[in-house]
């Protein structure tokens, strides 16, 4: 019993050494974009970079997308030279998985301003940084700690209108754009669970 306690503790342990948290150093990936470059979170070390887990199939996915919440957000922040990565986890056995052309089309189709979509259907990203749902979202400040994890906006519905909502994405990067602490750093994720392979 007592070696069973022991064993339970450390992997415990184990495990929370590993969970993601915001005020520590981003954990840095690499990963291969649709049109087949590497992508490495360092690359963008001295940027602030979001990072957004995607499947547009998800109702509350499709719902940022189809009110055009997202790519207002994306094209506000890119000018301000922010990065901004798409990891899509969803698995290749799963419909909703997208070949790199099927992505291409639909980066063209949707208008989506990202620096790069992460073909992630391994999981491997997305399972380094405990991506629960799409959306979900991170924030990445300039010198590579993670200032947010959580949800993109306030209202956990596949059918409300994001451009009403309160953005802690846009909350997040503004603060950091105003030399400010981030003040909310964490909130719950919501949306479709990731559709990862196990």
């Amino acid at each position: 019993m007592k070696k069973t306690y022991v064993l339970l503790t450390t992997l415990a342990l184990a495990a929370s050494a590993l969970a993601l948290e915001t005020g520590k150093p981003a954990p840095e990936f690499t990963g291969t974009d649709i049109n087949g470059k590497a992508i490495k979170l360092s690359d963008y070390k001295g940027k602030i970079v979001v990072i957004e887990s995607y499947n547009s199939d998800c109702p509350f996915c499709n719902n940022q997308y189809q009110t055009g919440a997202m790519q207002e957000l994306q094209n506000d922040l890119a000018a301000k030279g922010v990065v901004w990565l798409i990891v899509n986890s969803v698995n290749p056995n799963n419909p909703s998985h997208r070949t790199a052309d099927q992505a291409k089309q639909e980066l063209a189709d949707k208008k989506i301003v990202a620096t790069a979509w992460i073909d992630d259907s391994s999981g491997t990203i997305g399972h380094l940084y405990g991506m629960k749902t799409t959306p979900h979202m991170f924030v990445v400040g300039k010198d590579g700690t993670l200032v947010y994890d959580g949800a993109i906006d306030d209202k956990p519905t596949p059918n409300h209108d994001p451009k009403t909502a309160r953005n802690y994405v846009r909350e997040a990067v503004d603060d950091l754009l105003a030399g400010k602490p981030v003040t909310v750093a964490e909130t719950k994720p919501y949306g479709c669970s990731v559709k990862y392979a196990n």
